[in-house]
């Protein structure tokens, strides 16, 4: 047992140092939300993400991914570095802070890479690992929880004390049996604020999202156009959207971090609506080269960026289509 307990220092000490702003360590067991998972699917909120419908018993299960897993190291990157501003000009577009600069996934994965290094050094031999970022079929919030990070708040985001919803989740599952940390406790007590801020009534209930009012898939995950009405709310937001975690208590109080990875660069900042929706395919790959941007395509983000554009002009007439380069942007009844 100290040798795990040792293993789990030096790793901890080795991600901080790597730039996490936040380690846990939990067993490979299987992990607790099969039924909710099952159930919101079969209620058909996760929209078009058909790929969350692939064996969700094994999202559950950490060794299905690794079978030889008996520990799993949950890190988180906070992406609060440098505030992208909600107070702009009426013409300007809005990236969720995250997207801010390079892509998540990247960053995450070369600095697990590392820190499975320094795990094999500091056991004395070859560990083998499975890195999970984000896409690999994993209930990673259920897994931050029982490493001690943080609760799942109204939201459906994982709550840091420290750090708020602001973390970037990843998972290095080993077959080295490292000290588990404590599971963590916490809750959002009588506050409503996310559910009452969304501006698609995308929370149903606490924890349960609707991913086909949610702006953050409308603008990233959903292919065609939009509805008239799901065009209206998406106010002046291109990739993402913030707002719930805007109005969370614990952002109000959260550490700021200056990792150079996630702060804006030009690409996210200052831009117009109007210049989004006119750029041409070689000016995207070009400005959001390694940007978590890419997810939503060329395609996507001009589409939003016309969407958008169309509710904030002077004449607000969701009921007319609203085309661009041939392609319908908006129109009633769009899906």
């Amino acid at each position: 047992m100290e040798r795990a307990r040792e293993l789990a220092q030096a790793v901890k000490r080795a991600a901080a140092e790597l730039g996490f702003s936040a380690c846990g360590i939990t067993t490979a067991e299987p992990v607790a939300g099969r039924e909710a998972l099952e159930a919101w699917l079969a209620a058909g909120l996760h929209a078009g993400m058909a790929y969350m419908e692939r064996d969700p018993a094994a999202r559950c299960e950490p060794r299905a991914l690794l079978a030889e897993a008996r520990s799993v190291i949950v890190v988180g990157a906070s992406c609060n570095a440098q505030p992208i501003t909600t107070k702009a000009t009426a013409g300007e577009a809005l990236f969720a802070r995250y997207a801010g600069n390079l892509d998540y996934h990247d960053v995450l994965k070369e600095r697990l890479r590392s820190l499975r290094s320094v795990l094999e050094a500091a056991a004395g031999g070859p560990v083998r690992a499975r890195v999970c970022v984000d896409s690999s079929p994993l209930l990673e919030r259920a897994l931050a929880v029982r490493a001690g990070l943080g609760f799942v708040g109204k939201s459906g985001m994982l709550i840091h004390r420290r750090f708020g919803t602001w973390l970037l989740l990843a998972e290095l599952l080993v077959d080295v049996d490292l000290a588990p940390d404590a599971p963590a406790a916490g809750r959002c007590g009588r506050c409503t604020r996310c559910i009452d801020a969304c501006p698609t009534g995308a929370i149903l209930a606490p924890g349960v999202i609707d991913s086909t009012r949610c702006i953050s898939y409308l603008t990233i995950e959903h292919r065609g156009g939009f509805a008239s009405e799901q065009a209206a709310r998406l106010g002046r937001r291109v990739f993402g959207c913030d707002v719930c975690q805007e109005v969370c208590p614990f952002n109000g109080r959260a550490e700021a971090i200056a990792d150079p990875a996630f702060a804006p660069r030009p690409a996210t900042t200052a831009r117009t609506l109007a210049e989004l929706a006119e750029m041409d395919e070689e000016q995207f790959r070009e400005q959001f080269r390694r940007s978590p941007v890419k997810r939503a395509k060329w395609a996507g983000l001009r589409r939003n960026a016309a969407a958008a554009l169309s509710c904030n002009s002077p004449v607000r007439d969701h009921q007319r289509a609203v085309v661009a380069d041939g392609e319908l942007v908006v129109a009633d009844g769009a899906a």
